[in-house]
C-alpha cells in the first residue's frame, strides 16, 4: 500500500498524473524554459471536424446564437451619437448539462472511453463537474467530483451545493471538502487509487472541445452580418474560456476580431482563506482566479496548461458583483432570458463595451450558463447578507469585495475598468524568467516568450527583460 501522506502523495504527482492522462509532457519541453504548446495542443489528435462530431454525438453544441435588442437599446442610450454595437449572446445553457464546460467535458469523457478508463476524476466547483458527470453518464463511465465548499465552520455557498446537487443528479460521486490544499491531494489520491481518467479543465482535449464555441461564432457572425464579429468578450478564470475560443475564431478566418476578457473584481479576497472564501458571491470568474492564472498558466493540476490566456488576449476588463447581479435582472425582465448570473460577468461588461463601437458593428457575448435555486441571485445575496455582507444600491465603484456589494441604480452607472495588460505581460515574464541569468536564456526561449505575451516582437521582449533585470540590480 503506497504512502497516503499528503506530503507522499504530492511527491508522485508526476507519475500520478501521466497515469491518469497518457501525455508524456516531457516530450514537448525546450530549451531553458520553453515547450512546444502547438505541438501539446496537436498531441490531442483530433481535428475541428473531429470534436464536431464527438459534440454532435454528446448532444453538445450548435447552440443558439441571439441577439439581444432590448440590451442593445439600453447601450445605445447612454452610447454618443453613432456608437453602440449590436449584442448577441451564444446561449450555451442549450448544453445537456447547462454551460459552456460540456464542450470540454465531452472530448476529455471521449477520450476516456476510447483509451478504456473505467472512470473520470474532476476537481470543480462545479459547473464543469456537472458537465463531466453528464458526459460521462451518457458513455456508462464511473465519475468522482471533488468540490472545495465549506469553510470550518461548516458552511457552504448555495451556488457551489447547487451544482454538487446537479453532478449527483447525473450519477457522479461527490467529494465535498474544506477550503484549502487538501482538493489538490484528494484528486492525486482518488486518481492513484481508483485508476481513473483525469479530466483536467487544462488538457489539450479541454481547450480543443472549446474550439467549436469560437469557430460557431465567427461563422455563424458571417453568415448572419457578412463580416466577421468585432469583438467576442469572453468571461475569463483559469484561462481556457480565452484560449479554445480565440483559437476557433482564428480557424473561422475571424483572427482581427477582438478578444476581451472579461472578470468580476474581487481584489483583496483570498481563494484559499477559510474567511474569504464564502464573501465572494461568484466561485469562477473573478479576478481571485484570472490575475493568477495570466501570471502563471501553469499552476495547474498538469505539468503544462493548454490554457494560454495572454497569447490570444486584447483586452482585458472587469467589473463589480453589482453590475453582473444588475444585468442579471436586467436579461430576465428586458429578453425574458433568465441565465447566470455567474455567466452574465462578460454580458455586464458587453454594455459598457458597445457604447465603444459604431451602430453598425457587432459584439458577441461568448456564453451563458444554467441557473437554478443555489445559482439564483436572490441565494447569493441572502448567503452574503448572512455572512455580514452590506447589499445595497450604488455606484459600482463603491462595491468593496467581501464588504459591501452596490448594485447599481440605472445602466449609465455600468462601466468596464481596464486592465493593464502590458503590466500583466511585464509580470508574466519576470516570473518565468525568475532568475535565471538572461545570457542563460537561447533564441528559442525568447521566442517563446514572446509567443507567450501575445506575439510581441522578440526584441520588445528582450528589451523588458533587460529592463527589469537593471531595476532589480538596482534595488539589490
Amino acid at each position: 500500500m503506497p504512502d497516503r501522506s499528503f506530503a507522499a502523495v504530492l511527491a508522485r504527482r508526476d507519475e500520478i498524473v501521466a497515469a491518469a492522462l497518457g501525455i508524456d509532457y516531457g516530450a514537448f519541453e525546450r530549451g531553458e524554459l520553453a515547450f512546444e504548446y502547438e505541438a501539446l495542443m496537436a498531441s490531442a489528435g483530433t481535428t475541428l471536424e473531429d470534436v464536431r462530431a464527438i459534440q454532435r454525438a454528446a448532444k453538445v453544441g450548435s447552440t443558439p446564437l441571439l441577439e439581444l435588442p432590448a440590451l442593445t437599446r439600453l447601450a445605445r442610450l447612454g452610447a454618443p451619437a453613432g456608437k453602440g454595437a449590436t449584442i448577441l449572446v451564444k446561449d450555451e445553457a442549450a448544453n445537456p448539462s447547462g454551460s459552456f464546460k460540456a464542450r470540454r467535458a465531452s472530448v476529455a469523457v471521449h477520450e476516456a472511453a476510447r483509451r478504456g478508463y473505467r472512470g473520470v476524476v474532476a476537481a470543480t466547483s462545479g459547473n464543469y463537474g456537472a458537465a463531466v458527470a453528464s458526459q460521462a453518464a451518457m458513455r456508462g463511465l464511473d465519475c468522482i467530483v471533488l468540490q472545495e465548499v465549506y469553510d470550518s465552520l461548516g458552511r457552504g455557498q448555495p451556488e457551489i451545493l447547487e451544482k454538487g446537487r446537479a453532478c449527483e443528479a447525473y450519477g457522479a460521486e461527490v467529494w465535498q471538502l474544506t477550503v484549502g490544499p487538501e482538493l489538490f491531494y484528494a484528486m492525486l489520491l482518488a486518481l492513484e487509487e481508483t485508476g481513473y481518467f483525469s479530466a483536467s479543465l487544462y488538457t489539450p482535449h479541454a481547450i480543443a472541445g472549446i474550439e467549436t464555441l469560437g469557430h460557431e461564432i465567427g461563422a455563424e457572425v458571417l453568415e448572419r452580418y457578412g463580416r466577421p464579429p468585432d469583438a467576442v468578450v469572453c468571461t475569463n478564470a483559469g484561462g481556457g474560456n480565452v484560449t479554445g475560443t480565440a483559437r476557433g475564431l482564428r480557424a473561422a478566418g475571424c483572427g482581427a476580431t477582438a478578444v476581451i476578457g472579461v472578470s468580476v473584481d474581487l481584489r483583496g479576497l483570498r481563494m484559499d482563506s477559510d474567511r474569504d472564501f464564502n464573501r465572494k458571491s461568484f466561485t469562477t470568474g473573478h479576478t481571485g482566479f484570472a490575475m493568477p492564472f495570466l501570471l502563471d498558466p501553469d499552476r495547474t493540476d498538469v505539468p503544462r496548461s493548454a490554457a494560454r490566456p495572454l497569447r490570444y488576449l486584447d483586452r482585458h476588463v472587469t467589473v463589480t458583483q453589482g453590475e453582473v447581479f444588475y444585468v442579471t435582472e436586467a436579461l430576465a425582465r428586458l429578453e425574458g432570458l433568465e441565465r447566470g448570473p455567474a455567466g452574465n460577468t462578460s454580458l455586464a461588461a458587453a454594455i459598457p463595451l458597445a457604447r465603444e463601437l459604431d451602430e453598425d458593428a457587432v459584439l458577441v457575448v461568448q456564453e451563458t450558463e444554467y441557473t437554478g435555486a443555489g445559482k439564483h441571485p436572490t441565494a447569493q445575496l441572502t448567503f452574503a447578507r448572512e455572512l455580514g455582507v452590506e447589499v445595497r444600491r450604488g455606484h459600482p465603484s463603491e462595491n468593496v469585495p467581501g464588504r459591501v456589494i452596490a448594485i447599481p441604480r440605472s445602466p449609465g452607472e455600468l462601466s468596464a475598468v481596464e486592465v493593464d495588460l502590458d503590466e500583466i505581460r511585464r509580470g508574466y515574464l519576470g516570473r518565468a524568467v525568475g532568475d535565471r541569468p538572461l545570457d542563460s536564456l537561447g533564441d528559442v526561449d525568447l521566442e517563446y516568450l514572446a509567443a507567450e505575451v501575445g506575439g510581441l516582437p522578440v526584441a520588445t521582449v528582450a528589451g523588458w527583460l533587460e529592463a527589469e533585470s537593471r531595476e532589480a540590480g538596482a534595488r539589490a
